[in-house]
């Protein structure tokens, strides 16, 4: 099932503190945002790494959430944006708790016959998102975040990605060593069609990306959708890898 289809899923999380909206202003660095809060200016943790030049513009309304701890610089996150009538989860750390859920309900159809699931799990030199084990064939999971959407199509990376490219390789090398291999892509919106490699910005990716799966790495995605203070686990997203050329 994909975008469109009729799919009942039941996975989501929930968006702990107290949220407010302010005006994107500016990002001093990959991790540090300001945001104009009525008459203040809140430095902001930007937990995601990625360019998102279409979402952080000046003067987007974005969403912050409250974080009270010591020793942390700032005391907001920056975890959504507010944009063509929907708010993108900016997040990074977002998709693997959300699969995290997904597969203790069994929600993600090519990954429900696993009844272990062992999150961090160390592979070589290598830290994997999860270890799936059904008493066969164990499964290697690596879990990717995606924000970008253009003209319909998800893209991943946004910004060059060498720590991306080594999850694939020891992808395939753990799939040679007798695991099943996958990578799991979550867009982190809702309009999206379709998802395929951002060969503009990293064309190494897509085709590491596209050995792989030749190589036997499945490669699925999925959706979510950001209403309120919940995050919901929505559908499959059709993955293309086919390099699309100018006419």
């Amino acid at each position: 099932m994909y975008i469109g289809e009729i799919q009942t899923l039941v996975s989501f999380i929930k968006i702990e503190g107290r949220t407010l909206k302010g005006l994107f202003q500016e990002r001093p660095n990959r991790f540090l945002a300001l945001v104009k809060v009525e008459d203040r200016i809140l430095p902001s943790f930007l937990p995601n790494p990625g360019r998102m030049h279409e979402l952080l513009t000046p003067r987007k309304e974005v969403l912050l959430r409250e974080v009270l701890r010591e020793k942390r610089r700032t005391s907001y996150d920056l975890i959504g944006v507010f944009h063509k009538g929907q708010t993108v989860s900016v997040d990074s750390r977002v998709p693997n708790r959300l699969v995290l859920e997904a597969l203790k309900n069994r929600d993600i159809e090519e990954l429900s016959e696993y009844n272990t699931i062992k999150p961090e799990y160390s592979y070589g030199h290598t830290r994997f998102d999860f270890l799936l084990v059904n008493g066969q064939e164990p499964c290697l999971l690596e879990v990717k975040s995606c924000t970008l959407v253009k003209d319909g199509v998800a893209l991943f990376p946004d910004a060059k990605t060498e720590r991306g490219r080594r999850h694939l390789r020891d992808l395939m090398k753990g799939k040679k060593e007798g695991y099943r291999a996958c990578v799991l892509f979550i867009v982190q919106r809702t309009d999206a069609l379709f998802f395929a490699p951002n060969d503009e910005t990293d064309p190494e990716f897509g085709k590491v990306l596209r050995d792989a799966t030749v190589k036997g790495v499945e490669v699925y995605a999925y959706y979510s959708e950001f209403i309120e203070n919940k995050i919901t686990l929505k559908g499959k997203v059709r993955v293309e890898l086919e390099p699309h050329r100018d006419n």
